[in-house]
């Protein structure tokens, strides 16, 4: 058997940062739709407040990961970064009901877009969105709970660039409906990445193979290997969002079975990333499995 442990990066400043901007911009938000009389900011501050929490969430299920198995949970709390990540998916679902609910309600009870004021603060809303979203651009595609807080920052950067948008398409064309199409065009952009999060978390929580591996490719380099004939209980699952687990047993027909689990490692980590890894060798292909596997 061989253990190897995957360390994750750390974006320890990155959250801290993001969340320490986005209150400071949370109490700017509130305190100029209020003395603006803006629905639109204050409903913005609200949805600023819920992604907030979305990054708290995130950088707290990273933090548990970090910590050492105990024997309860011997895998430690990884697992909890792909629960974290679907209960983001959640809350971008719920932000995005509220945001499409108070765009339909102007449809038939139109408001006025607040003045230059309301843009202004809803332009340095796009500033400080874009710029944390930017601290987790990277990460996002190696990692599912850095991807949900991606997509809460350049979401919320949308909603805002809408407001500065709407607001100055209105002034130029007097057309109210604008403010509200907007809203919706933002809904069907939040809602096209959150739902690739939503499917995608969903699949890992049930330990489906990551869709970053492909499991036919994984059983094929394992049967190339010299002196492997066969193999059965082949599993791929997710420890975390971003380290994965294999499990296999394999027949084969050498008595230097030190050497061949050295090769399989190897192979595993250098072509699929796969570092934490549990092989068995077999000599027997009769030998009693437990959940075979058809190929």
């Amino acid at each position: 058997m061989g253990h190897h442990h995957h360390g994750s990066n750390n974006y320890n400043k990155s959250f801290a940062l993001g969340i320490g901007l986005n209150v400071i911009f949370i109490a700017v938000e509130l305190f100029y739709g209020f003395i603006a009389n803006s629905s639109a900011l204050i409903a913005d501050a609200g949805h600023n407040a819920s992604d907030v929490l979305g990054l708290i969430f995130a950088w707290f299920a990273i933090w548990l990961a970090s910590k050492k198995p105990q024997k309860r949970y011997s895998y430690g709390f990884k697992k909890s970064t792909i629960l974290i990540s679907l209960l983001n998916a959640i809350l971008l679902f719920v932000a995005v009901f509220f945001i499409a609910w108070d765009a339909i309600g102007k449809f038939y009870n139109p408001e006025p877009v607040g003045g230059k004021q309301v843009m202004i603060v809803a332009g340095i809303g796009v500033f400080i969105n874009t710029l944390t979203a930017l601290l987790f651009i990277k990460g996002q595609k190696n990692d599912l709970n850095i991807k949900g807080a991606f997509l809460h920052m350049a979401a919320d950067a949308a909603v805002s660039l809408g407001v500065v948008i709407g607001g100055l398409l209105i002034k130029q064309t007097g057309v109210q409906w604008i403010d509200p199409l907007m809203s919706l065009l933002i809904v069907l952009v939040i809602l096209w990445g959150t739902w690739g999060l939503f499917i995608e978390s969903i699949n890992l929580a049930l330990d489906a193979v990551p869709r970053n591996i492909d499991y036919q490719k994984v059983e094929q380099k394992l049967l190339e290997i010299k002196d492997v004939t066969e193999l059965h209980d082949l599993h791929i699952w997710a420890l975390s969002t971003n380290e994965n687990a294999l499990s296999v047993h394999l027949v084969a027909n050498t008595n230097n079975t030190d050497t061949l689990l050295i090769e399989v490692r190897k192979m595993l980590e250098s072509e699929f990333h796969l570092h934490h890894t549990t092989i068995q060798i077999e000599k027997n292909s009769n030998l009693h499995c437990h959940d075979c596997q058809q190929s």
